[in-house]
């Protein structure tokens, strides 16, 4: 099983100096944390890290020997995963070896979860990390409610998500010939050019949010004091 930990925007949102997984929580950047939780997981044989090529000199420093390399990412998220896929297509037979991609971003996640992806992909070929919502979610057109969609039907992405590394790859090169496509995850690309693949839930964590903004990077701090306090 391999990691790759996707660091490769600037955080344009985040509104900071340098790229937001490259601000520090509780003494140690998203990157470290994140790294540092795959790395303790016995199921995860080898890290690829992707980040903007201005910083590979600063991510080698932080996570060291933790990763098998540190590569280049992309104009967009998909770009930053396609470059990883081909990475890893060129040392790994794709029919034999999963892939866990995670954001950078989600610096909380957890060895639990981790296990969790690494047991799904011995038994699926395609599998997301999800959290039921606890709110109802309405579905608007021009400023109206159109439909209120079933509650106990809704989760809210998480990452890690999780593949059968050929799997990933035909999904992203069907997804990359097609102008109109805009993925913003993987489970969505793989839904829409290979619905033939089921994609199965691993249950994720509130804990393990996302840092979009400086409000989600105070939120996090409060919920590692509380977890290490």
């Amino acid at each position: 099983m391999v990691a790759v930990v996707l660091g490769g925007g600037v955080g344009t949102r985040f509104g900071a100096a340098v790229p937001k997984q490259l601000l520090t929580l509780r003494g140690k950047t998203l990157v470290e944390h994140c790294v540092t939780a795959f790395s303790q997981v016995s199921g995860i044989t080898e890290i690829l890290l992707v980040m903007p090529p201005d910083y590979h000199a600063e991510a080698r420093k932080l996570v060291g020997t933790q990763v098998s390399d540190i590569i280049a990412g992309g104009v967009t998220r998909s770009d930053s995963v396609r470059n990883a896929l081909a990475h890893l297509s060129a040392r790994y037979a794709p029919a034999e070896t999963g892939v866990l991609i995670h954001d950078a971003a989600r610096p909380l996640i957890s060895q639990r979860i981790i296990a969790s992806c690494c047991e799904a992909l011995t038994k699926y070929d395609a599998c997301g990390t999800a959290v039921p919502t606890s709110d109802t979610i309405l579905a608007v057109e021009n400023g109206i409610i159109a439909h209120v969609p079933p509650r106990e039907t809704l989760y809210r992405a998480q990452t890690p998500q999780c593949f059968r590394l050929a799997v990933i790859n035909h999904a992203h090169a069907l997804a990359a010939a097609d102008p109109d496509f805009q993925p913003t995850d993987d489970c969505g690309v793989v839904l829409r050019y290979l619905p033939d693949v089921p994609v199965h839930i691993v249950p994720g964590s509130e804990q393990n949010l996302k840092v979009t903004y400086p409000s989600d990077l105070a939120v996090a701090e409060a919920l590692l004091r509380n977890t290490t306090d």
